[in-house]
């Protein structure tokens, strides 16, 4: 069950970005069975309470709820979000407890498992119409072992290079297509002054995600995931050790002691230019536009690296989460309209127009250039991002593994093989092949 579920939340991610961009002509997504449009008839005063990991949007979810606030008077919702490497531990307490959240952003795959299994979210199967979901994206937040919905799927992420298009402008560099052009761009970027690549390398969950970017294609990407799912590789691999060096041979290309750098100070090199290159997921693009409006964004998929056992560039991809639904809620019927609400069109349209990120809901439009762009990115190569997809079932998860080693590895403490041994052992603990 634990495969048939991975291998459906690669699909679902290629399905959504591949059909994502218009509206389909052949299928039109089926409404939802409330949308905020259609409700006008008054309710008691009932105040929903919505947790998130998601600091940076939290104005524009506010938006977004104004207007089902607007057409369901005497509802309230409060979206409140919290520091996203603290958020797991938070909403379990607060699920556990008597004063946590109405609903939730809850991470998919392995993220939910454990709340599933502590009877903490609502089943919400014929409670909510998902029609207009990616139908293969349900399985992110299905439960493995009675197979009921417990949320709706709200976002996919791809992982791409994001480029600041003045700085490359100001020093007459382009995209690179070539490995040897992805290495003289950066030689370039610092001679004119700028730090070519931006990352918060004291956040280690951000450090898998920069392994995606450079080494995916060097270790094989699907190929190399079929493989590991079946049993006939792992993490030991020679070319999967590959990609972990080529991580650490890029931080010629950061700051001095970029361990010490966090996520939040990654993003403001970024946009306050004085780094060039952003390597990151889409969901940084609405934080980017925000605090950077000026800025010209452009986004590229890193070329293969020597010896890369995929023949082109890979984007890997996730669905991000969904939003569930707090059982001991005690508006559990106001949730559910709400949720109903989440898997329609109309809620998708406002999280993509707001949000700037991949929705989960079918047929929208995305006018963005920058998302148009990395669309067609990872629908030129899509892979997953396998230590989120597949190795956060279990303790400790592959991206805990790896994005620790990794920061060893910057200290000087560990190998590229170090790194993947420590993997490969932690995640033999609970991880089976082939079942």
């Amino acid at each position: 069950m634990r495969k048939a579920l991975s291998a459906l939340g690669l699909i679902g991610v290629a399905a959504l970005v591949l059909t994502g961009c218009a509206p389909a002509a052949d299928e039109p997504a089926e409404e939802a069975t409330t949308s905020a449009s259609a409700t006008a008839e008054p309710v008691d005063p009932v105040t929903l309470t919505m947790w998130s990991w998601r600091t940076e949007d939290v104005e524009k979810y506010n938006t977004i709820f104004d207007v089902y606030e607007a057409a369901n008077p005497g509802v309230t919702v409060e979206f409140e979000a919290f520091l996203n490497t603290e958020y797991n531990q938070l909403l379990a307490t607060g699920l556990e407890g008597s004063d946590g959240p109405d609903l939730a952003m809850v991470r998919a795959y392995g993220g939910v498992q454990a709340l599933i299994e502590a009877g903490q979210l609502l089943p919400i199967d014929g409670l909510v119409d998902t029609g207009s979901v990616e139908q293969s994206l349900l399985a992110a937040a299905t439960g493995r072992t009675d197979g009921n919905l417990y949320g709706v799927p709200f976002a996919t992420q791809t992982l791409q290079m994001f480029y600041n298009k003045g700085i490359f402008d100001e020093l007459g560099v382009t995209e690179p297509t070539t490995w040897d052009e992805f290495i003289a761009l950066n030689e370039a970027i610092a001679a004119g002054g700028y730090t070519p690549m931006a990352l918060g390398a004291k956040d280690s969950w951000m450090l898998p995600i920069f392994h995606e970017i450079v080494g995916a294609a060097r270790y094989g990407g699907p190929e190399f995931r079929d493989e590991l799912l079946a049993g006939t590789s792992d993490f030991t691999d020679a070319d999967y050790v590959a990609s972990i060096q080529i991580v650490d041979d890029m931080t010629e290309y950061m700051v001095d002691d970029v361990i010490g750098v966090a996520y939040a100070d990654s993003q403001i090199q970024f946009t306050a230019g004085t780094a060039a290159q952003f390597p990151g997921g889409s969901f940084e693009l609405g934080n980017f536009t925000t605090q950077a409006p000026d800025m010209e964004l452009g986004v590229y998929l890193v070329p293969t690296p020597p010896n890369a056992v995929s023949s082109k560039p890979l984007a890997a991809g996730w669905a991000d989460g969904s939003f569930a639904i707090n059982t001991k809620s005690e508006n559990q019927e106001a949730a559910l309209n709400l949720l109903n609400w989440l898997a329609s069109e109309e809620f998708g349209q406002l999280f993509v127009d707001e949000v700037k990120q991949f929705s989960a809901i079918k047929g929208l439009t995305y006018s963005d250039p920058v998302m148009k762009e990395m669309n067609e990115l990872f629908a030129s190569g899509p892979t997953a991002y396998i230590n989120l997809v597949d190795m956060r079932y279990g303790d400790p998860t592959g991206s805990t593994l790896i994005g620790e080693g990794i920061q060893s590895m910057f200290l000087g403490d560990m190998s590229a093989s170090g790194v993947a041994d420590k993997l490969q052992e932690g995640i033999s603990t609970w991880f089976t092949p082939g079942a």
